[in-house]
């Protein structure tokens, strides 16, 4: 053996493989698989996924296809791709931030004091109507070291009330200005999108209210530079766009020219530009989708350090401070317990992408008001990341994937196009008001329903695996659950993922209660295992999605399976097996079953060329992968009889 001599590495003797080489592998790959490749069609395209934006995760990446490491620049510099500090998160890793609505002030002061001493660097209060009432600041913070521990406020249209009542609390308890943090949380135009309305009452509407509420923003911000410089006026949350079902690239663009309308609003009231660009926060949403969040992050700062030059803030100044929030689209009422594996991975991605501060959702959080244990599991996911993992570590450590850096850079270029059409439109006040935002979101989120109503999407514990005989957890209500109405009632919608599913399954809990039993699905499973069971578990997996139980009989007697149907007490059928003993059997038993009273028949499977030979045959519909399992399902709801 030929040791390489030193400073080589071992592969060092081999030659390099090429792309082409790597292609006519996967092609031979492919075409023993039967996976036929149009001429000309390069083969990485037949494996690549389609996200949303346009945008497309190949199989294979190279050096070839990362933008130059220029691109990227450094830690801390300008364009902050890789982080908006030179130390990252090193130092201290970023901040766990704990989110608290409860109504209640004394449970809301006892679960700040218990986050806050389980590893908790901050606290985000809702006030008003969506949370504490802002009288009861003074009580929920009553134990708090407010020199300590950031304070973060989100009180909609009683931002400037809340802001006084603070500002008065740490005068009250003799805290150094210098040593307060956290946000105000003043968001006018965020507002404006999550209510269609920033105003109070019913009578206060319009562009005189967003002036308003606008000027109130500034007054805050002019005092929070002037008096307060640990603390931050106005946040630009982008929450209200990702929950109304927004791409990522819509949630960045949509962010961007809050931030841009922000910076003028507050130039204007006299602040310096890099006066106005420090009393910003950025708040996106963490998703389960790992690589994407993690570009999400990388590029939202790549974006923000372009407006930041064009706009003349300093380099020093320029650095977006970013606020993860776990996604309340992605939280499941259904299996709630899996949400825990959503929120670490969120978490995780956020924590890679650069976020300063990182909020995770509790994973009872889309039932009601989370109790101590799902708090406590929050906390626990930063802790363990941060703590047992050192994920903040390691600075940018993501940097230098070429899929990842790719990936930042298209979506980069995504979100710039939206956020110029939103200029364009007369800016984000204008194309709210004129709907050209909510006509485009609710557009997205139409494809993406249609992705997860063909399960194209999977929803694990919903829309796959999900458990008919799980015990439901039961939270108090919460005054404003992620995925239902906003306070006000107008505005963007809130969306969750699983909704189409988890309603189709309400409605057999509710004929569950009315009549002691689960809407039935008999599954005539035709011939031995090994010919049946992909397609049985395929079917029953698909079903119980829908809240409906299955029964099923294995045989190849067509009278025997027609007994056993009797016997289930279902009124719908399904035959599972190979295409080989459809051939054989599919007809007959089709019949067999119509004849004892199935009202409906199905199959699992495409048909093929045999379509019309099994709906003479008694075959009303074909169920496949890839078929809107949404409408199949609430169809046989009401064909068995399920009330809506």
């Amino acid at each position: 053996m030929t040791v390489p001599p030193e400073g080589l590495p071992l592969a060092a003797e081999f030659p390099d493989a090429s792309r082409e080489q790597w292609r006519r592998l996967v092609e031979g790959v492919l075409s023993k698989s039967g996976t036929r490749i149009a001429a000309g069609t390069p083969a990485e395209d037949a494996l690549a996924s389609t996200l949303q934006d346009g945008l497309r995760a190949r199989p294979l990446y190279t050096a070839e296809d990362a933008p130059a490491p220029a691109a990227a620049g450094y830690p801390g510099f300008p364009p902050f791709v890789r982080g908006g500090r030179p130390q990252g998160p090193a130092v201290a890793g970023w901040e766990v931030r704990q989110y608290h609505a409860d109504p209640d002030p004394a449970r809301a002061a006892e679960a700040v004091l218990a986050d806050l001493e389980h590893g908790g660097g901050s606290v985000w209060l809702t006030l008003g109507e969506a949370g504490l009432p802002v009288s009861a600041l003074p009580t929920v913070l009553r134990d708090v070291y407010l020199d300590l521990a950031g304070v973060v406020l989100d009180a909609g249209p009683q931002t400037k009330a809340a802001a006084e009542r603070f500002f008065q609390l740490l005068a009250e308890r003799a805290v150094a200005n210098e040593a307060a943090t956290g946000s105000l949380g003043a968001d006018p135009l965020g507002l404006l999108a999550r209510t269609g309305s920033v105003a109070d009452g019913a009578d206060d509407t319009g562009d005189d209210a967003t002036t308003a509420r606008l000027a109130e923003a500034a007054e805050l911000a002019a005092r929070c530079h002037r008096d307060y410089p640990g603390l931050r006026a106005l946040t630009v949350d982008a929450l209200a766009y990702h929950e109304a079902g927004a791409s990522p690239a819509q949630e960045l663009g949509a962010a961007l020219a809050t931030g841009v309308a922000y910076l003028r609003e507050l130039t204007a009231a006299g602040l310096s530009v890099d006066a106005a660009a420090g009393q910003l926060e950025f708040r996106f949403a963490a998703t389960e989708d790992q690589f994407l969040t993690i570009a999400k992050f990388r590029a939202a700062r790549r974006l923000w350090a372009r407006v930041a030059e064009v706009s003349g803030v300093s380099p020093q100044a320029a650095a977006q401070r970013q606020h993860a929030v776990t996604s309340a689209v992605m939280m499941t009422a259904r299996d709630p317990w899996v949400n825990m594996l959503r929120t670490t991975v969120a978490t995780l991605a956020a924590g890679v992408g650069g976020a300063d501060a990182v909020t995770v959702l509790p994973f009872d959080s889309a039932l009601g008001l989370p109790d101590a244990f799902a708090r406590r599991i929050a906390c626990n996911t930063q802790a363990i990341l941060l703590e047992e993992s050192h994920l903040g570590r390691v600075i940018d450590p993501a940097g230098g994937s070429w899929y990842v850096e790719q990936l930042t850079e298209e979506l980069a270029q995504a979100a710039w196009a939206w956020f110029q059409e939103i200029e364009r439109a007369g800016g984000l006040r204008a194309a709210l008001d004129s709907g050209l935002i909510g006509e485009r979101i609710a557009a997205t989120w139409a494809e993406r329903s249609a992705r997860l109503a063909k399960r194209r999407e999977p929803i694990t514990g919903v829309s796959e695996f999900p458990n008919l005989g799980e015990q439901p957890l039961v939270r108090e209500p919460a005054p404003h659950l992620p995925g239902r109405a906003r306070p006000g009632g107008g505005g963007l919608p809130r969306v969750r993922r699983a909704e189409a599913f988890e309603a189709l399954r309400d409605r057999s809990d509710a004929h569950l209660a009315a009549t002691g039993s689960r809407p039935r699905l008999f599954l005539a499973a035709l011939g031995p295992a090994s010919a049946h069971t992909a397609r049985a578990t395929f079917a029953a997996n698909l079903f119980q999605a829908g809240g409906i139980e299955t029964v099923l009989a294995a045989g190849t007697e067509p009278a025997a399976l027609a007994a056993e149907f009797t016997a289930s007490g279902a009124t719908t059928a399904c035959l599972c097996s190979s295409d080989t003993l459809y051939a054989e059997l599919g007809e007959s038993v089709a019949g067999a079953l119509k004849a004892a009273g199935a009202g409906t028949v199905l199959l699992a499977g495409r048909p093929g060329e045999q379509r019309e030979a099994y709906q003479r045959a008694g075959v009303d519909e074909f169920v496949f992968a890839g078929g809107d399992a949404v409408a199949l399902l609430a169809s046989l709801l009401d064909q068995i009889g399920v009330a809506r």
